[in-house]
């Protein structure tokens, strides 16, 4: 879209289109460059952009759904699957190293069982709600942060093309000019000729790749932080989730010891 615009300013303004033309083969080629580089980051600030828009409102929903259960952690087995927002991914790989343990536990057991648990393969399994040890506690969590990570990692997904975008594109501006002063003041030495009109073509020229570069740049640095800080919320909101998953966990264990004995008894 920057290029888009230069490219509407080089033809309606004279003198955009007159230092474009009385730029050399590397000013020229720079200031193409940066065009293609300005679509480019277009693309991702808008493609990352409606993919956060898209996961921040997918967790959010079951984020919601998940402080406002009641029933055992187990209970959004099926909502966790269905739904592709990062807290719903990280509650599914917890559930499942749970779902492990408690078959692991007791194989077969249905003492004490609580509602059938039908996991995203459609079979009912009723699993024994046991208690669990600190070591599984531990693994659970372990589970938990790795699927963290990788759900970080994909967030960010080509968002470091973009902060180099943001880096490299000013420099290149700044070599351009360089470049086409440097070659300005030779054609001047070469010429004879010390005047300002024999200059003025030249530096025009060579100040054109600045400018393409600030225009390629300063949008991109925006978007850039409006994107970062958007993934930094969502890391937050993943960690704090991470942690209300271990303590409703652990709450529903001390709820089960409570009832077992009394159930044991009938």
């Amino acid at each position: 879209m920057n290029g888009l615009f230069i490219l509407g300013a080089a033809g309606s303004s004279p003198s955009v289109y007159y230092a474009f033309e009385n730029s050399d083969g590397v000013g020229k080629t720079i200031v193409v460059l940066l065009l293609v580089s300005s679509v480019f980051t277009w693309t991702i600030m808008l493609d990352k952009g409606m993919a956060l828009y898209r996961a921040r409102k997918l967790s959010d929903r079951f984020l919601a759904r998940f402080r406002n259960n009641r029933g055992a952690v187990t209970a959004l087995v099926r909502e966790g699957a269905a739904n592709s927002g990062p807290i719903a991914c990280v509650y599914s790989e917890g559930v499942e190293r749970l779902l492990e343990f408690y078959e692991e536990a007791a194989p077969g057991s249905t003492a004490f069982a609580a509602a059938p648990i039908v996991r995203p393969g459609g079979n009912a399994r009723p699993v024994a709600p046991v208690r669990l040890t600190d070591e599984q506690h531990n693994a659970i969590q372990a589970v938990l942060e790795r699927e963290v990570s990788i759900q970080i990692m994909e967030l960010e997904t080509r968002i470091g093309l973009l902060a180099t975008m943001v880096s490299a594109s000013p420099f290149f501006g700044l070599f351009g000019t360089v470049w086409g002063v440097m070659m300005a003041f030779c054609g001047i030495a070469a010429a004879g000729k010390s005047d300002f009109t024999a200059l003025a073509p030249g530096v025009a020229g060579a100040l054109l790749t600045t400018v393409a570069g600030l225009v390629v740049a300063i949008p991109s640095l925006i978007g850039y932080n409006l994107l970062t800080s958007s993934i930094r919320k969502m890391t937050v909101n993943m960690d704090n989730f991470t942690e209300e998953f271990m303590v409703k966990l652990k709450l529903e264990r001390l709820g089960t010891d409570r009832t077992a004995p009394a159930e044991t008894e009938q």
